[in-house]
């Protein structure tokens, strides 16, 4: 198998062992699942189950941001508490993920779950000498970290403006360089707080990861994947904190899953241009919306557009019609060991099917069982 390396810029081989430790990033929990959230999850989905095709166990672990500046903000808006909100939309998260036939999580641990290990790991970092503390709040010191900006490859200046966008706040007195993340903070009075050796507060945005990996998997994992938009500034500061404690590299390959567009603008609950999966399978057989998204090249962004969930009604149609078999197995196998060759896969179970032959050993490497006819729904 060869997948494209965010870190290295190019296709090179992925060559686990017989257990493969995936770690994605998950949501934060604060609105319910758009498309967006489905084509990265699904992505990680197929790599999953072609490993496993070929005799590897996957552990993949995914994270859920039950605190932070977003959810903590939303709370306040609706007049929740915090968790309840996490609560609800979890819940909404984890049905649709099911319908689309997603593989179960190895584990998925909330940044809640791991107040303790986040607080030990801080502690490492101050005991490294790569973070110091001021006013009760703790910053990560790119300074002490030579590779800081490798991983996304941008330079400062792309950098300092991703950071502000993202909620890194470059402009944050209190830090010796703009670009210093941090990992503990104070809480406002309206916030929760847990105690530490810093004051009361709780955990930055990155330091959970670092955190919930090493608990879940280890030092070092096979792949770390997640959204194109985490790059930076999350997974450089995640990579950075966790390396710096400890002298490991911290994942092998990183992975990383471009953006679903909505007129032209990234589809994201800031913009507020989302397609939500709940609405879609209202009126659409779950495996239509699922051949709809993977159909994607992971590595290319694209546009939602309803047409193709009609196109997908037949494709899907055609392929439950060819009945039951083991064509083109090996050839969709083949294209999904080239940086997942959907195109590849796709046109190889098309063109097995206009022969008149199964393909149901074949779709289900793409998580789409064809042994039961379409489900019509009522638009």
């Amino acid at each position: 198998m060869r997948l494209f390396d965010t870190a290295q810029k190019k296709v090179v081989p992925f060559e686990p062992s017989k257990v493969v430790n995936i770690y994605t990033c998950g949501i934060t929990p604060y609105d319910a699942t758009h498309i967006g959230h489905a084509a990265t999850y699904l992505t990680y989905d197929i790599l999953q189950r072609r490993l496993r095709s070929l005799g590897h166990e996957t552990k993949c672990v995914r994270n859920v941001t039950d605190v932070d500046d977003d959810i903590l903000k939303k709370a306040r808006e609706l007049g929740v508490h915090y968790l309840d909100l996490a609560a609800s939309t979890m819940a909404q998260f984890s049905a649709d993920m099911e319908s689309l036939n997603l593989l179960p999580c190895y584990s998925e641990p909330r940044a809640t779950s791991a107040i303790s290990d986040i607080r030990g790991f801080i502690g490492m970092v101050m005991e490294t000498g790569n973070a110091y503390e001021i006013n009760g709040a703790v910053y990560f010191d790119v300074s002490t970290y030579d590779g800081f900006g490798d991983l996304s490859g941008y330079d400062e200046k792309t950098m300092l403006a991703l950071a502000k966008e993202r909620g890194g706040n470059p402009d944050d007195p209190n830090k010796r360089n703009p670009l210093d993340f941090v990992l503990w903070q104070p809480s406002t009075p309206d916030e929760p707080e847990w105690g530490s050796l810093w004051g009361p507060g709780r955990p930055g945005w990155h330091i959970e990861c670092s955190a919930l990996t090493m608990r879940e998997l280890g030092q070092t994992i096979d792949l770390h994947g997640g959204g194109s938009d985490l790059i930076f500034p999350h997974h450089e500061c995640e990579r950075a904190q966790s390396e710096a404690v400890t002298g490991e590299t911290f994942a092998k390959l990183w992975m990383h899953q471009e953006m679903v567009q909505m007129d032209g603008e990234k589809m994201s609950k800031s913009l507020g241009n989302m397609v939500f999966v709940s609405d879609l399978l209202k009126d659409y057989d779950p495996r239509v919306v699922r051949m709809m998204i993977v159909s994607h090249h992971y590595r290319e962004p694209w546009s939602y557009n309803e047409a193709e969930l009609e196109n997908c009604v037949e494709k899907l149609s055609s392929w439950i019609s060819a009945g039951q078999g083991e064509a083109t197995f090996e050839d969709v196998g083949s294209a999904l060991d080239e940086d997942l060759n959907i195109a590849e896969a796709f046109s190889a179970i098309d063109k097995a099917v206009g022969n008149g032959k199964g393909v149901s050993e074949a779709a289900s490497l793409l998580g789409i069982d064809t042994t039961l006819p379409i489900v019509t729904k009522k638009k």
